[in-house]
């Protein structure tokens, strides 16, 4: 049967990896995004970018088909379940787990196709198109398989039935009975697993690997409740395919251009580790059970810093592996997603000045230490250069957390966590006896508090709002008892809760990021991580009945296998912009943590910074 090509939505994929890259499988058996041999390198498969030309991996029925995905339990192991009218059977995906370093494990995607119930007719198309679809790779058959060669670089698919060759990739179609399998796997530049007798072995090593590292999630003891036990697994093994083991960065998100308005222009390239994540990143891990994780996470931070010859030369986001040059540039010859363009690959935001990214650092190390990990003298060298930074700078303007393209401001939150900076910088060297002009930075801390109260906050609005002597609302000051700045029963908090739920908060628990215009045209859906942040808020400021009631509507919006992107079309209730989103699942696990501790629940190691008020 011919199908006419159509974008998928993106509640129809899956997400596989190594923990080196990522792919994302359609519920019709194609994989349409996978970059190699890293996350954050060329594509060899785009058709979630463009869907005619941008390549793809495809194994279905032939016939018409209903289909429905499941993982493998506490895995990332993908099953893609297939009924026709003749029979069942299912292609289960998988990528053996690169673990850094000294990993021996070859860089694949396999591909099990079984027939489970009657008889299936399968076909099947290979398409890689190189560079993100820059170039066709040439196909020549070989024993086995099909090699696809460009410059010094190949893939292998080996291929249990015979494919033909033509300009375009390789095609084939095979049928299988009740009890029968196929192998496929597309190996990159490895020629030394051209045999299917290892593939079980390997699937049960996967296997086992991913079911061993869920473990700590599954039995730690945390505030977590039921109800959503499954989607906060879901939500580790997704936060795990995209912390890159060498380094311990963690990816916002494992595409790139997926618009945050269909037919838009607010398309950015996600697949790089943004400092700002940190905090919330290692209070999530944490809570999760995994400690390493969180310390390996403070490892990158500080690589990062000691990379830096002066805390002014960090740059808000980097490269997975340390990369500086993000540069951004347009794909022009990609149609984007549901044609949304342009399709862009790097980052511009990655040069701008945004005075947050030291408090959520500071913030992210304070917790570490707080959770038991010993906080070294040469560790505090770096951390005290970062606070007497601050301390200079923090009454300059600068380009805010979402990263505007509209000219620099005060942003309310930048001076937020500039006071954060101080606070845990003086907290940590009170608390361990280090050197520190700590007598100075009280006072510094105490004139960024002031100044946040006097010019933060709009006394017609009845709360803060997002940079000084504005009249807009920002979600972002939802952060402020959070971070301990003031206590949940400041009427200035609670008049900002308010505000943002009268005038922030749409339809269905969804809540906007800002009301100005932000130098950009078209508009964006509703930041999943801002509707999370409204939860933990109100569960801080003992309003648990509305937190559960927002959560539980938040709940509905991931998709079938517990995935969450960036944003929610709040018209069509779709997902929209890049996916899995890092920052969404953190805030769907720091509100089920928030909302547990509130309810009386227990949890590991010391409360976050803005529990210290709550009463649960």
């Amino acid at each position: 049967m011919t199908i006419s090509p159509v974008y998928k939505d993106l509640e129809q994929y899956g997400i596989i990896g190594n923990l080196e890259t990522c792919a994302l499988c359609g519920s019709d058996g194609s994989i349409d995004w996978l970059c190699f041999p890293y996350l954050e390198s060329p594509s060899i498969f785009a058709a979630l970018l463009d869907i005619e030309k941008g390549g793809h991996f495809r194994i279905r029925p032939s016939s018409s088909f209903t289909s429905v995905q499941l993982y493998k339990e506490n895995t990332n192991i993908l099953m893609t379940g297939f009924t026709c009218l003749s029979g069942r059977a299912a292609v289960t995906d998988f990528m053996p787990v690169q673990t850094g370093g000294t990993s021996t494990v070859p860089r694949a995607l396999f591909r099990k196709v079984e027939c489970t119930a009657g008889s299936v007719a399968f076909e099947l198309s290979f398409q890689p198109r190189v560079n993100y679809a820059r170039a066709i790779p040439r196909f020549t058959p070989g024993p086995g398989g099909i090699t696809a060669l460009w410059g010094t670089e190949e893939l292998f698919l080996q291929s249990a039935v015979p494919l033909s060759i033509d300009e375009a990739g390789a095609q084939g179609s095979f049928v299988l009975r009740a009890g029968e399998q196929a192998w496929f796997i597309l190996s990159y530049n490895d020629r030394d697993i051209r045999t299917t007798n290892r593939c079980g072995q390997v699937l049960a090593d996967t296997t086992a690997f991913w079911k061993g590292w869920a473990q700590e999630c599954i039995h730690a003891e945390c505030a977590f409740e039921e109800p959503w036990h499954d989607l906060l697994i879901r939500s580790g093994l997704i936060l795990k395919l995209l912390t890159n083991p060498e380094t311990g960065a963690i990816a916002a998100a494992a595409t790139t251009s997926i618009p945050e308005q269909v037919g838009g222009v607010r398309n950015w390239d996600y697949r790089y580790a943004w400092i700002r994540d940190s905090s919330f990143t290692v209070q999530a891990l944490y809570h999760l059970g995994y400690e390493k994780e969180a310390q390996d996470f403070k490892q990158w931070i500080f690589t990062i810093v000691k990379q830096a010859q002066d805390p002014s030369d960090m740059l808000i986001l980097y490269g997975l592996h340390g990369e500086t040059d993000l540069a951004e540039y347009q794909l022009d010859h990609l149609a984007g997603y549901k044609d949304s363009k342009p399709v862009r690959i790097g980052n511009g935001a990655a040069r701008q000045k945004q005075l947050d990214i030291y408090g959520e650092m500071l913030n992210a190390v304070y917790e570490i230490t707080r959770y038991g990990e010993a906080f070294s003298k040469n560790d505090w060298t770096f951390a005290r250069e970062i606070v007497s930074f601050v301390a200079r700078v923090w009454d300059t303007e600068d380009s805010g957390i979402w990263e505007v393209r509209g000219g620099p401001r005060h942003f309310v939150y930048s001076k937020l966590m500039c006071w954060v900076a101080l606070d845990r910088g003086i907290r940590i060297a009170e608390e361990n006896a280090f050197e520190a002009p700590v007598c100075e930075w009280k006072e510094t801390e105490k004139t960024i508090r002031q100044a946040i109260i006097e010019h933060g906050f709009n006394q017609k609005r009845n709360s803060f709002v997002q940079s000084f002597g504005s009249g807009v609302l920002d979600a972002s000051t939802l952060l402020i008892p959070l971070m301990g700045f003031l206590p949940p029963d400041n009427p200035m908090v609670k008049g900002t809760i308010d505000a943002v739920m009268n005038d922030l908060l749409m339809d269905n628990g969804l809540v906007r990021r800002y009301e100005s215009p932000d130098g950009l045209p078209g508009s964006e859906g509703a930041f999943l991580l801002c509707s999370f942040w409204l939860v933990k808020a109100l569960a801080v400021s003992n309003r648990t009945e509305e937190a559960q009631r927002i959560f539980h509507k938040l709940l509905h919006y991931a998709s079938p296998l517990g995935i969450f992107s960036e944003e929610i079309d709040p018209q069509t209730g779709r997902q929209i912009g890049n996916v899995p989103q890092a920052f969404s699942h953190i805030g769907f696990v720091n509100s089920a943590l928030y909302l547990g501790i509130a309810k009386g629940r227990k949890h590991r190691g010391p409360r976050p910074v803005g529990l210290a008020y709550v009463q649960g």
